[in-house]
């Protein structure tokens, strides 16, 4: 790939550098790849999670007390949206990506080795729910700072730079539906409660000081440094409002066009992580084949995405992302009828690998998009409220809704109706952006 120009650790006034584009993919993505991989992780060993932190006498009420911790533990995103977002456009997108980083890995290692209910009784969950916690948070302000990052570095390729974004989603999804097929194919049952499932977590933790290490010696991107700079000459004009002012008070239909965007691709995620739980308490199948399933998911994903972001800032995100949804919206429910009548392996992979295109084509476009809808004052803020509301509302919380409406109607296609709904209101959202704000 190509050098761009970029700013050295000298702020505004230090000299140009070459500044080559695959470090600043890696520099970001990885903390994204991070962030996805943990949540991953958890939504995949979540029935395992249950039973040694959140033990019942009902194992659906078990599984329904992890599932709610997870989806509870969203409330966080948004206030770290708010925080880390602000402070990006404060202080710099290079600063928020370094705190966020190190405040995931704080959160991933503090599940790795967490004593379980029977070693500390209550304070176990109560341990697990604040580690989420504080993986949430971080969370909150990685989205906005990173996509910033890369699309202000290079802005004449923004589809493309930012689709890396995703793209590492489905390395992440690639990564963990791994650990799980070798991991619970490999071990026994006992083995996997007693110190198997820890695995994936100590990974990522291991994974934190890598990103924080890369991200150190990356340049901040000249467009806020202009920003900067302006704001400086015109200190005397009057006093400067807030991100988070500007953001709910003047943009708020933007930041409504984000979250209506992001409704469809932040459930499918969501129903992508809760797929191996699906395979084993709906379809029958052993839990390692709900895992190799997934892997279809994490490789089209990861491959197909950055093609797609190029596509994008040649024809335009909002008619790629209508052709996907319009076929989301027909098909995602007779996908779910085909998986439920020939419940295997082969049936379930098949589904997967149409979900995985569907996303891939419908969600690269997503950051570009909703980095063009901000100034870059507020670029980070806006996107990083956005993104998190929209996750926290409809992302969030999809594991637990599907899991309640499957137990409350008896109905397995239930996540396809819940998608179906997602795909039609993102769909209004986009007709509305692109008639009323003129979005491309």
């Amino acid at each position: 790939m190509t050098g761009v120009t970029g700013v050295t650790g000298g702020g505004a006034e230090g000299a140009r550098t070459e500044v080559p584009v695959y470090k600043l993919i890696v520099a970001t993505s990885i903390g994204n790849a991070l962030e996805w991989y943990d949540l991953i992780v958890y939504g995949y060993f979540a029935v395992t999670i249950s039973k040694l932190f959140f033990p019942a006498h009902d194992e659906t009420v078990s599984l329904m007390m992890a599932l709610g911790t997870f989806a509870l533990s969203y409330l966080a995103r948004p206030l770290g949206a708010f925080v880390l977002g602000a402070y990006a456009d404060r202080r710099g997108r290079r600063a928020s990506l370094m705190l966020s980083i190190a405040m995931m890995t704080l959160g991933t290692g503090l599940i790795a080795f967490m004593p379980t209910y029977a070693a500390i009784g209550v304070w176990a969950p109560i341990g697990i729910f604040v580690s989420r916690l504080v993986q949430g948070f971080s969370a909150g302000g990685e989205f906005g700072s990173s996509t910033a990052f890369l699309v202000e570095h290079v802005p004449n390729r923004p589809g493309f730079m930012s689709s890396w974004q995703f793209a590492s989603q489905g390395a992440s999804t690639l990564l963990a539906s791994a650990f799980g097929a070798v991991l619970t194919g490999m071990l026994t049952q006992p083995q996997l409660e007693s110190w198997g499932w820890r695995i994936p977590f100590v990974f990522g933790m291991l994974v934190g000081p890598i990103g924080l290490y890369i991200r150190k010696y990356v340049d901040e991107t000249p467009a806020f440094e202009h920003d900067i700079a302006r704001k400086r000459g015109a200190a005397g004009d009057g006093e400067e409002r807030s991100p988070v002012w500007e953001v709910l008070a003047k943009q708020k239909s933007r930041l409504l066009v984000s979250i209506g965007a992001l409704i469809l691709t932040t459930t499918a995620n969501y129903m992508i992580l809760y797929m191996p739980t699906y395979a084993t308490k709906q379809l029958g199948l052993p839990p390692s084949q709900g895992y190799i399933a997934t892997l279809v998911t994490g490789f089209v994903i990861m491959t197909l995405t950055p093609f797609v972001g190029h596509w994008s800032d040649k024809v335009g995100r909002i008619r790629i992302m209508l052709v996907a949804g319009v076929l989301f919206l027909c098909t995602v429910y007779p996908a779910f009828a085909f998986m439920n009548a020939h419940a295997s392996l082969a049936a379930m992979m098949v589904v997967m690998l149409w979900v995985g295109t569907l996303k891939a084509v419908y969600f690269a476009p997503i950051p570009a998009l909703m980095s063009s809808l901000f100034p870059t004052r507020t670029r980070v803020t806006g996107m990083a409220v956005g993104y998190n509301l929209g996750t926290t509302i409809f992302g969030g919380f999809t594991p637990l809704a599907v899991a309640w409406m499957i137990a409350a109607t008896g109905d397995k296609l239930a996540p396809g109706l819940y998608l179906m709904v997602a795909a039609a209101i993102s769909l209004v959202t986009l007709l509305i952006a692109r008639v009323r704000m003129g979005a491309r």
